[in-house]
């Protein structure tokens, strides 16, 4: 029999795992339109995007780690 706490694990780290996913692609949407609009800026913004994705992943991977750490 699963215990309430192996659930709630399991959807907050369904959770950050889908927010992460979410905001990575938000970013590089927006990092694709703006090379779009600006090709000159084309690295600058790349580099952004990257520090940006890592941080989110950061993030998203600390907060699984938490929610696996409730149990």
């Amino acid at each position: 029999m699963l215990e309430l706490g192996g659930i709630g694990a399991a959807i907050g780290a369904a959770l950050a795992a889908i927010g992460a996913g979410f905001g990575i692609g938000k970013i590089g949407s927006a990092a694709m339109e703006a090379i779009g609009r600006q090709p000159e800026a084309a690295g600058k913004i790349r580099t952004s995007m990257i520090i940006i994705a890592a941080l989110i992943e950061g993030v998203a991977l600390f907060a699984v780690v938490v929610c696996f750490l409730a149990l």
